[in-house]
């Protein structure tokens, strides 16, 4: 689970510094846990460029209270099995990030190990 409290934290704040106003959904359903966010603000030009580790476009203002490193999206993908961003500069982004709870004949994720 903590795939899923990574990317909601990385997900709500890039809402909160980013847009003005969004909505973030988590749905949990039988093997897999889906998170939504649906904002509306200046979007995304480069959603390639953006996924970048370290390329970030917050304010001295966010980074000065510790925010803004560039790592929001990259950790996002880090952790989800699949994730979707739609974004229309000028309108607003939606992202969706898929974390699958279980794994071929059904052993939890949590319980692998991986080398």
């Amino acid at each position: 689970m903590k795939n899923t409290a990574i990317i909601v934290y990385e997900a709500a704040m890039n809402v909160v510094i980013h847009a003005n106003h969004g909505r973030l959904r988590i749905v949990i359903v039988p093997g897999e846990v889906l998170v939504l966010t649906e904002d509306v603000g200046p979007g995304i030009p480069d959603i390639d460029l953006a996924m970048q580790e370290g390329y970030s476009t917050a304010t001295e203002e966010i980074r000065e209270m510790g925010f803004g490193a560039g790592m929001g999206l990259p950790n996002i993908k880090q952790c989800s099995d699949d994730l979707k961003i739609k974004s229309k500069p000028g309108v607003g982004t939606t992202l969706e990030a898929r974390i699958y709870l279980t794994q071929k004949g059904g052993i939890r994720r949590e319980e692998v190990t991986y080398a």
